[in-house]
């Protein structure tokens, strides 16, 4: 028991830079206590104590405006940021590592008996007042984003945003998993919105970059197989492209100003 307390506070550590010392976290933070109190109503739930581990189930939600049902399972190291308005059904199952903010609903789309809410995989986060609603599957390392309203399954590493959720990212392939390892280094990605979201214009300039370094290689391969069979070309050389550099100047108020340097600066 003790050793899911000092894991349910270090979770806290590491997702909340807000948090400054166990006392603070055990005494002031809802969503841990909501946790805590899921814990003994679900112990009581399988041990039969229906009403009892209702009863305890009401009373965290007075205190902390966390609505969990005892039935809920609910995986190691799990945290419920800023609490108000989170509802979990009786049949969801969330794994490992996840994250839920505040707004966040669990819920069902049926009246009928069985399981009818959903399951998350591990580490995955749902973005402050996400729905996600039904008996379906948000795959490990899924991201929801805020408002977002979840009715289909989603799969590994995907980030789904908007309403009806759509997905906007899939995080199966090998650069997904380099960047989803360097998120980890560098921060948490909170509220379900990882910093390299990508919007309609970054995804076009992308394509169109991709699409001119692969005919680059093209042209420069023709090149080759032109000069191999005898013919010379007239020497012009194209000139290399290099990302500009940006360098960060402070002024004599020691606020930091952005500039960004000429190719000829950044060949020098």
């Amino acid at each position: 028991m003790f050793d899911r307390l000092r894991e349910d506070v270090r979770c806290v550590f590491e997702r909340d830079p807000a948090a400054r010392n166990v006392f603070e976290v055990l005494t002031t933070y809802p969503g841990v206590h909501a946790v805590l109190m899921h814990r003994l109503a679900h112990r009581l739930w399988g041990l039969g104590w229906k009403w009892l581990a209702r009863a305890l189930s009401t009373l965290g939600r007075w205190l902390t405006g966390v609505e969990i049902h005892p039935g809920a399972t609910i995986g190691r190291r799990f945290f419920i940021d800023h609490g108000m308005g989170v509802v979990i059904g009786e049949t969801a199952v969330i794994g490992d590592d996840c994250t839920l903010y505040h707004g966040v609903t669990l819920g069902g789309t049926s009246w009928n008996k069985g399981k009818r809410h959903p399951t998350l995989g591990d580490d995955v986060v749902v973005g402050a007042g996400a729905k996600v609603l039904g008996p379906i599957t948000l795959g490990d390392h899924a991201r929801i984003g805020s408002n977002a309203v979840v009715v289909k399954d989603v799969p590994v590493g995907a980030t789904v945003v908007g309403v009806p959720g759509r997905i906007v990212r899939r995080g199966s392939d090998e650069q997904e998993q380099r960047r989803r390892a360097f998120a980890q280094k560098i921060g948490f990605d909170a509220y379900g919105m990882p910093n390299d979201m990508p919007d309609p214009v970054a995804q076009a300039i992308n394509r169109m970059l991709d699409h001119m370094h692969a005919m680059d290689a093209k042209v420069e391969r023709m090149c080759k197989v032109i000069k191999e069979l005898g013919v010379e070309d007239d020497g012009t050389v194209l000139p290399p492209l290099e990302p500009c550099e940006i360098r960060m100047d402070d002024g004599e108020d020691g606020n930091g100003t952005a500039e960004r340097a000429s190719p000829a600066e950044s060949n020098s």
